[in-house]
């Protein structure tokens, strides 16, 4: 797995996954719109901390800067 995602991209993902948290705990949201949610916001956290989006390599796609 070569790591294909950027700062910017694994922060967005970390915040969106802490957003979906905060409207579960709080009862924002409830039934299977909170249990799919919640599984996304788990994939997002896992490839956050891999830096590596499955989805990314059909595509070509890559969001992490290449280094110098």
């Amino acid at each position: 797995m070569k790591a294909n995602m950027g700062t910017f991209d694994k922060v967005g993902r970390i915040a969106a996954a802490v957003v979906i948290a905060i409207l579960y705990f709080t009862k924002q949201i409830s039934g299977p719109v909170a249990i799919v949610l919640l599984v996304f916001a788990g994939v997002f956290i896992v490839t956050s901390f891999l830096s590596f989006c499955p989805l990314y390599v059909p595509f070509g796609l890559s969001t992490k800067q290449e280094e110098k």
